[in-house]
């Protein structure tokens, strides 16, 4: 469908240069899959669908995706990689980053190849914005989930590999290993977002961190030093620096609900709803796997190590809002945290936001904020109706 216009109950919206809102009601006009006209009130032709209740929100966007229904994006086939991009938009996720932990550098650069060469063939879904690399220049200190046996130092070979591809969009890593403020300014003069995580930092190498380009924290909380009144840790300087944003896992297992509610007090406007999902999201409970090694999907709760480390979750990024919500988050600062403030981060003004010239990626959050239908470009890609 080339034109497409919805009226909604409810619509959140970014006009240009303002603040993101919600109108009740309003309604988004698409042309050849690009946002042509959003407004208040009823527009003058018929829509071509009403959502009655609920919520027109922008596609929802996902820094943080180690699998999802049964497949790990590092070992991930091409029935893999279909399955992701095809599936996520049930969830409203319209774009997203693959995330590859832990492993050998080589065997991240042949994952990074694989995935180039099945990129061009992906079906109709949710967009691929690059892969996150979430190690393996990782603190043995915060290792989680990862393997300690493949973590090393970010040599400048190193990088140069990774980056070969230019599939690699996001890294995650620890300032304090040796020469990572160094990787830091290489990979952001190549255009790659880097965050602290799985880190053993103080407060102060954090800020070196960012004084050398870094500009996010990986799970926040989790795999990293905390809130100490005499010795400051990564998450301190997530909360206090500005330039920091502040990935967050909002299950309510990895992070309490009271201290979630924390860090979107003191990093109002740059938290980041991730889910960082495993294979075992969206599946029944059993065993998985995660980075090449098990994992077990109990029950309640996320996935687990057989030690009992946390290993990713099961968490659906609508869910991750609704959760916000629950714990009495507006819901436009919960939206925003999963589309605008992302997408604003890896320099993706074109996503997260329902505003003219934005691209048509769009979902129906029901009344409970779980996804009902969901455009990418202006094409349904989940859902009924249209």
């Amino acid at each position: 469908m080339a034109s497409l216009l919805i009226t909604a109950d409810s619509v959140i919206m970014t006009p240009a240069g303002t603040p993101t809102r919600v109108v009740s009601p309003g309604y988004v006009q698409v042309e050849n899959g690009v946002i042509a006209e959003v407004g208040e009130g009823r527009p003058a032709g018929e829509a071509d669908v009403h959502l009655p209740d609920g919520l027109l929100a922008p596609g929802l966007v996902d820094l943080q995706v180690n699998g999802f229904f049964g497949h790990d994006m590092v070992d991930a086939d091409e029935i893999g990689w279909h399955t992701l991009v095809s599936r996520l938009p049930e969830t409203g996720v319209t774009s997203f980053m693959p995330t590859f932990i832990t492993a050998p550098v080589e065997t991240q650069a042949a994952a990074l190849r694989r995935g180039r060469d099945l990129l061009p063939g992906l079906p109709a879904g949710a967009r691929v914005l690059g892969v996150h690399l979430e190690g393996p220049f990782l603190s043995e200190k915060r290792k989680g989930a990862h393997n300690a046996v493949h973590l090393t130092d970010p040599a400048p070979e190193s990088i140069a590999t990774l980056l070969e591809t230019g599939l690699v969009k996001l890294v995650t890593l620890a300032p304090e290993r040796n020469g990572a403020l160094d990787a830091i300014r290489a990979l952001t003069e190549a255009g790659v977002l880097v965050s602290v995580g799985h880190s053993d930092a103080t407060a102060d190498q954090v800020e070196a961190a960012a004084d050398a380009g870094a500009r996010m924290v990986t799970h926040i909380f989790n795999a990293q030093t905390g809130v100490h009144h005499r010795d400051p840790g990564v998450a301190v300087q997530a909360l206090i620096d500005d330039r920091l944003h502040p990935g967050l896992i909002l299950d309510l297992h990895h992070v309490a609900g009271k201290v979630a509610e924390l860090v979107f007090r003191a990093a109002a406007g740059r938290v980041v709803l991730v889910t960082d999902a495993a294979s075992s999201a969206g599946m029944p409970p059993g065993t998985y796997e995660l980075g090449g090694e098990p994992i077990t999907m109990p029950e309640e709760g996320p996935p687990l190590r057989a030690d009992g480390t946390l290993a990713g979750s099961g968490l659906r990024l609508d869910e991750a809002i609704a959760n916000a919500v629950g714990l009495g988050i507006d819901a436009v600062t919960a939206v925003d945290a999963a589309t605008r403030v992302p997408a604003d981060l890896i320099g993706r003004p074109d996503l997260g936001r329902i505003s003219r010239g934005a691209a048509a990626d769009l979902v129906w959050l029901g009344p409970d904020h779980r996804a009902r239908t969901t455009w990418v470009g202006g094409q349904k890609v989940f859902g009924g109706g249209s």
